[in-house]
Parts: structure tokens; C-alpha cells; sequence
């Protein structure tokens, strides 16, 4: 996946992001502390370069920020 083909899904996924609502924990996320019900949506948006992948809070990466704030104009999948 790149930054041209982002879901809809993976959006809501890295607006709970920005909004300190998700860690991340051996390769799993959760959001609001249970594990989100898509098991690839973590690990998809780390390879993306759109997460970061350390254990803890889950952090937006740059391009990830800039994503939401559309400085990069993807199209929904």
C-alpha cells in the first residue's frame, strides 16, 4: 500500500491515531484498549510509513500527518 491507495478505513484509523485513541503492541492495534477489528490495518499503515511501529502510544509519522491534513491528495481505494 502507498499514500495513493489509503481506504477509508485506514483514514478513521489514523484519525483515532491523532486523537491519542490507539497503542501499539507487537505488531496489533487497539483503539480505545481493544484490538481493532481489522488485524491488518496496524501493520499496514506502519509498512506505509504512515505509523510508527515502536510499543506504546500510537504516533503518526509525518507523512501520516500530512496525509490528514491533505497535504497529500490520496483517492479512496
Amino acid at each position: 500500500m502507498d499514500t495513493t491507495t489509503i481506504t477509508p478505513r485506514d483514514r478513521a484509523v489514523l484519525r483515532a491515531v491523532a486523537a491519542g485513541r490507539c497503542a501499539y503492541a507487537s505488531g496489533t492495534l487497539l483503539v480505545d484498549g481493544i484490538c481493532c477489528c481489522d488485524q491488518f490495518v496496524g501493520p499496514r499503515l506502519v509498512r506505509a510509513g504512515l505509523i510508527g511501529d515502536r510499543t506504546g502510544p500510537a504516533r503518526l509519522t509525518p507523512a501520516g500527518r500530512a496525509l490528514l491534513a491533505g497535504d497529500l491528495a490520496p483517492r479512496a481505494a
